[in-house]
């Protein structure tokens, strides 16, 4: 490589209005998808109520964007299509932002890549169309139409075919549009949206009446699935200003990907690495690993709390205080979880259901395989009229745990009244049968023994400290100037998980005590993980990962182990300890610890309701 060719002058010139233009559609406009999201945003911020869209392979032939918005004069139209003309801010504030557009890039930018026309009418005004082609800006026209606006984007990246080629399948196009669209329809529940490919209908939501809650629990019903809806827990909290509202999923209704996380900063849909990694930790230690939350949740503060300005496709946003605004996330989602963890998530008991009725299907419990099926030989002998191994016709058949009366009797506290009813019997030694006011719960006492043992572990680790132990040899970390600062700015809350830090001069720090439970450990790979952590989320869980997973593993050993007959006083109080204990609707592993069936379900079994 010749670098002589680097140091030859050169001479500055200003660039065309046009070239300008598509450097700037390199940012803002990344595919179809995005060129549909700045669209929309731009009805939602003229006051649209409905928002119809029309696509054509995949965006990249159409995109006919039309709303019913405040629409724009004949003398506003013109300036619509310059670069950085806006009637969102008037640049005296650029923190002061209640919309999802401010940067007056969107319309001058797809015309400088696409055919674009614009064709608009005010209230009270002329409605006019004017086009623009490459960047070329055709003459304005009057127009018929409506009040609103309606924008048609055709064949883009025409002018830059280089773009085209970076373009993915017209499935997978399309695919990205329809995401967008349910993403902003989550962000306005009382606006009704429509996306159409051609002659057929792709999505739709009505808008949703009602306050923000009932709005936003009917259009998820519609946009999430009403499974999702239904397993879901409200959440609503504040905190110094900022305050956190939506849905979140049950744990036993998780995905093996993070395809159903969707969070909005003042109801601008965000992808936030602050954000993403306080949801992780708020559902930390009742989720198994490769498994994924679901929720929707709204961060509202004041605009001046919060940077949109980070990146011109606005996805990305910065919070003035960002463990502010991750405490308050993990804090609630704990607490809330912790509150409805004897709730079992439908999709669970709905499985089971259909484990009865199938002897061939085998379905999944949002990533657990179920495994009661009737064997096959049983269903023969029954019908052969033998009593079949297993049940009361065996005579060595010792799978239940029966009182000298013939069942299981009651202990005196918690009768079928209780959350968890009274206990009925011991199926194999592992599973307890509760009798309820209107079903049956059956629970997996090793898995829900083991839980209960943890918590009283975290508790008490929590109240004494987490024990540490002196290294013979200080480990000596050496690490870039940043991460060493990070690392000592958190060192009072690594002490009180037993993980002693402390500045050894230069960019080295000293780990003089690490956690007795760890045992061996690599001191120094771990200080490295808690610094990229915090380079990366601005907090780190990977020590206190480490420190439960002990725990974990000593509740294991010391729970109710499968295979031992419990008397009814013992299973009784496993149910009462389980209605008391936070997180007991989930083992260590994040496992379900209980099914419950209700009484409708079970007679619909024996065909006693259709």
């Amino acid at each position: 490589m010749n670098t002589h060719s680097r140091h030859i002058s050169r001479v500055i010139r200003q660039l065309d209005e046009s070239t300008a233009n598509r450097i700037a559609a390199g940012e803002v406009v990344e595919r179809p998808a995005s060129a549909v999201k700045e669209l929309v945003e731009n009805a939602l911020d003229a006051g649209a109520g409905r928002i119809d869209v029309t696509i054509s392979d995949g965006g990249k032939a159409l995109i006919r964007v039309v709303d019913d918005g405040c629409g724009m004069t004949p003398q506003d139209l013109p300036l619509a299509l310059a670069r950085h003309a806006t009637s969102k801010i008037d640049g005296s504030d650029l923190l002061a932002i209640d919309s999802f557009g401010f940067r007056g890039e969107a319309l001058p930018s797809l015309g400088a890549v696409g055919r674009l026309t614009i064709t608009s009418r005010a209230e009270g005004a002329e409605g006019a169309e004017i086009g623009v082609t490459a960047g070329r800006m055709q003459p304005l026209r009057p127009a018929a139409g409506n009040r609103g606006t309606a924008v048609e984007l055709r064949d883009l990246f025409f002018a830059t075919p280089a773009r085209l080629k970076f373009l993915r399948s017209t499935r997978a196009e399309t695919q990205a549009v329809v995401e967008v669209m349910r993403r902003l329809a989550m962000a306005e529940p009382g606006v009704g949206f429509t996306l159409h490919d051609d002659d057929r209908l792709l999505f739709r939501a009505d808008p949703e009446p009602g306050d923000l809650f009932d709005a936003l629990h009917a259009r998820l019903a519609r946009v999430m699935g009403r499974d999702f809806i239904e397993n879901a827990i409200r959440i609503d909290t504040e905190r110094e200003g900022v305050r956190l509202q939506g849905f979140a999923a049950l744990p036993t209704y998780s995905r093996g990907a993070a395809v159903a996380q969707h969070l909005f900063v003042n109801n601008r849909p965000v992808r936030d690495k602050l954000l993403t990694g306080a949801l992780r930790a708020g559902y930390f230690d009742v989720l198994p690993g490769g498994r994924h939350p679901a929720a929707v949740l709204f961060v509202g503060c004041d605009p001046h709390f919060v940077d949109v300005n980070v990146h011109p496709a606005k996805a990305e946003v910065r919070f003035r205080q960002p463990d502010l605004v991750r405490g308050l996330v993990v804090s609630t989602l704990r607490h809330r979880l912790a509150g409805e963890s004897r709730r079992a998530s439908d999709t669970v008991g709905a499985a089971t259901l259909a484990a009865f009725r199938s002897d061939s299907a085998r379905p999944m419990v949002r990533g657990y395989q179920m495994e009661y099926r009737p064997s096959t030989g049983a269903i023969r002998t029954a019908m052969a009229g033998q009593a079949p191994q297993g049940f009361g016709g065996d005579p060595g058949f010792d799978g239940f745990a029966e009182a000298p009366s013939g069942r299981v009797e009651e202990a005196p506290e918690g009768g079928t009244d209780a959350p968890l009813g009274a206990a009925r019997a011991q199926l194999h030694q592992n599973y307890i049968i509760a009798q309820t006011a209107d079903g049956m719960i059956i629970v997996d006492q090793h898995a829900a023994h083991e839980r209960l043992v943890y918590e009283r572990l975290k508790v008490q680790a929590e109240q004494t400290g987490i024990a540490s132990q002196a290294l013979l040899i200080p480990e000596i970390v050496e690490l870039p100037e940043a991460c060493a600062a990070r690392i000592l700015a958190v060192a009072e809350d690594l002490a009180r998980l037993g993980l002693h830090v402390e500045s050894f001069g230069g960019n080295a720090v000293a780990v003089r005590e690490i956690p007795a439970l760890l045992g061996r450990l690599d001191a120094a790979a771990l200080i490295r993980d808690i610094a990229d952590d915090l380079a990366d989320q601005g907090a780190s869980d990977r020590l206190r990962a480490r420190v439960d997973a002990v725990l974990s593993s000593m509740a294991c050993h010391g729970s109710v182990r499968s295979g031992r007959r419990m008397t009814a006083d013992e299973m009784n109080a496993l149910l009462r300890e389980m209605e008391r204990t936070p997180r007991s609707g989930q083992c260590n592993h994040g496992r379900p610890t209980w099914v419950k069936l209700s009484l409708p379900d079970i007679e619909r079994l024996f065909g006693r309701k259709d």
